[in-house]
């Protein structure tokens, strides 16, 4: 995982340097942000492209109308704020974005209980499920920076609509060696015969611990990075539930209707095995550091090795 040679960097950074690098490759891309520019990282691109970028205060609903408008005369958009914040537009998302299939990317940062300090109203816990319900949505989550700039180029690359989450604290890089990204299609970064342990976003260096620990108890852990949530990579799931016969959701998300949901679903009409979820527990979050939210809310490496102990007793055969 992390390095001397990569440290620790929030997956919000990737953003604005991703898409000043594809501008210079000649990409047609056009930002819209919504005042939080700055904190998103997209303020690097208004620094090079100033007349590409177009901010548009605290209105998110009108910035998501115009980005539709931008992507229907032929370019690319971009539209940055938080994800607490790009749940406001849900109906401009629905009506302008989504069912027009137009070419607007929604990158929002500051996803889940890990905005930490700004507190409950700003911790956005359902905004994958929002996101996946929309039909043409590609839904993506990076594990870490590196992999965030792949998903950003990837979005860039594909015509449609895109929602990516990007978070707010510095993570560990993952992906040292370089990304392996394709949209739609899980990564298994750590081996491992008797669970798999399935996660998105930060939670996959917490299911990295958690089967490292879990290996001095004779317990062979696979962990798959499921950055792609829609479309699932429902392939990758259904051969790790054949494998190694019980599953481990883990997601800074709501666990009712998000990662966990999804696999839960999808595994009941292909290959039907023990599951256990690690994510929020059917509660909104409160303010403190984001680490002590996240062990609030037991999305650790602890928590994800207690969903392996729970699941084992249970697999079948």
């Amino acid at each position: 995982m992390t390095t001397a040679a990569h440290a620790p960097a929030a997956t919000r950074e990737a953003l604005g340097p991703t898409l000043v690098r594809l501008r210079h490759e000649g990409l047609d891309i056009v930002v819209v942000d919504a005042d939080l520019g700055k904190s998103t990282s997209a303020r690097k691109f208004k620094e090079e492209f100033p007349e590409r970028f177009l901010t548009f205060g605290v209105a998110e609903q009108n910035m998501i109308s115009a980005a539709a408008g931008l992507a229907t005369v032929g370019h690319t958009v971009f539209a940055s704020t938080f994800a607490v914040f790009a749940e406001h537009a849900f109906d401009q998302l629905r009506m302008s974005v989504a069912q027009p299939r137009t070419n607007v990317k929604v990158v929002a940062s500051h996803g889940g209980v890990s905005t930490g300090e700004d507190g409950a109203s700003a911790q956005s816990i359902e905004d994958i499920a929002l996101f996946s319900s929309l039909v043409n949505f590609t839904v993506c989550v990076p594990a870490d920076v590196v992999e965030a700039a792949a998903v950003v180029e990837a979005a860039a690359r594909t015509e449609g609509p895109f929602y990516i989450r990007t978070g707010r604290p510095k993570t560990a890089v993952i992906y040292g060696d370089g990304p392996r990204f394709q949209i739609g299609r899980a990564d298994e970064v750590r081996a491992g015969s008797d669970v798999t342990v399935v996660a998105c976003g930060l939670m996959v260096e917490r299911a990295l611990i958690a089967a490292e620990r879990l290996q001095g108890e004779g317990i062979g852990v696979r962990v798959v990075n499921m950055s792609t949530i829609r479309p699932l990579d429902v392939a990758t799931l259904e051969r790790a539930a054949r494998e190694t016969g019980a599953i481990v959701v883990a997601e800074e998300h709501l666990m009712h209707s998000g990662l966990g949901a999804m696999c839960a679903q999808a595994l009941a009409t292909r290959h039907p095995v023990p599951v256990e979820f690690v994510g929020v527990d059917d509660r909104y979050g409160e303010s403190g550091t984001w680490s002590e939210v996240l062990e609030i809310m037991g999305l650790t490496a602890d928590g994800v090795a207690d969903a392996v102990r729970r699941v084992l007793p249970r697999k079948l055969g």
